[in-house]
């Protein structure tokens, strides 16, 4: 089943332009911990997974969001877009976004 695209590929890039390094408020609708069941199969969110109320993304959704570097299950979180996550069988990218000032290396 071929995947429906509501934003072009230029439109994605400007959305991941538009939020990189910026502060972002997310709402948590996944926390760590969360149990999924998809098509036959359990995930389990070991970071929070949430989106950013009112922002459409690529599939007509708002906007997903990874929440890197808080081990703790959230209700909603406020940090910085530090990356993106492009699937080749998505239509959405997912932001990434982690507590002001933290880094990865």
């Amino acid at each position: 089943m071929e995947e429906t695209e509501y934003l072009s590929a230029e439109q994605r890039n400007q959305l991941i332009r538009q939020y990189l390094g910026k502060t972002v408020e997310v709402v948590i609708d996944r926390p760590v911990g969360y149990i999924h069941p998809v098509k036959g199969i359990t995930l389990h969110y070991t970071v929070n997974y949430g989106y950013l109320p009112g922002v459409i993304g690529g599939d007509g959704e708002e906007q997903d969001v990874y929440i890197l570097g808080v081990t703790e299950p959230l209700e909603r979180f406020t940090g910085t877009v530090i990356g993106a996550i492009r699937r080749k069988d998505d239509s959405e990218d997912k932001l990434v976004a982690a507590p002001e000032g933290m880094q990865f290396h």
